[in-house]
């Protein structure tokens, strides 16, 4: 089986949702991975994913194409002036999900963001036909981004597994949208919230269910 994470923008705390699922799953002795087939800027989100599978995989299949611009994949490429190599990332994929039971793929930045001129991330899920898990930063804005970040995977063909919210940085002692957001979008999303994580909270506080069948 493999999922897709995905998030309504960047930083919301998609490597840290994949990894508490990682391990999660693998403590539960279900042999699942991660990847992070693309990586702009450093590499510490595939690194985080690699410590989180116990060394079982390697970090270049794990993060077949590392761009170092901190921009998304295709500006990279035009500053790099290298091509972002689709055949490594479908070779790598295809090798991952062969030899374990489960594979967590992490995209990079949000769901639109582009990889070349005429290629979206989303059009590689499209490709794969990937569940979808959509990580929601608990914040001001996250009701309006969950909701078109929603609707266009939806609107792609796509089976959603359901929504995280995520708390991914250190709230006011009281913020009325940090308070009210998880009850706002179960009352609006047509998907199941699969867990609330708290900021730097561990372990992995909702059921597994959904990634083992």
């Amino acid at each position: 089986m493999t999922f897709f994470i995905t998030g309504t923008d960047t930083d919301v705390g998609k490597t840290h949702v994949t990894c508490l699922l990682l391990r999660a799953l693998r403590a539960a002795g279900v042999d699942a991975v991660g990847m992070k087939p693309l990586c702009c800027g450093d590499r510490s989100d595939a690194e985080a994913i690699v410590a989180a599978c116990d060394g079982s995989v390697e970090i270049n299949d794990v993060n077949p194409v590392w761009m170092r611009p901190p921009v998304a994949p295709f500006a990279a490429s035009m500053i790099e002036n290298r091509p972002v190599d689709l055949a490594l990332i479908r070779e790598k994929y295809a090798l991952l999900k062969s030899r374990h039971a489960v594979v967590l793929m992490e995209g990079v930045g949000g769901w639109q963001v582009p990889i070349t001129s005429d290629m979206l991330m989303s059009d590689l899920v499209k490709e794969w036909k990937m569940p979808v898990v959509l990580v929601a930063a608990n914040r001001l804005g996250v009701i309006n981004h969950t909701l078109l970040t929603m609707e266009s995977v939806k609107a792609a063909g796509l089976p959603v597994v359901g929504w995280v919210l995520n708390q991914a940085t250190q709230p006011p002692e009281y913020d009325a949208a940090v308070v009210t957001n998880r009850s706002v979008l179960e009352h609006l999303l047509k998907a199941p919230l699969l867990a609330e994580i708290a900021y730097g909270a561990e372990p992995w506080p909702g059921s597994l269910q959904p990634f083992t069948g």
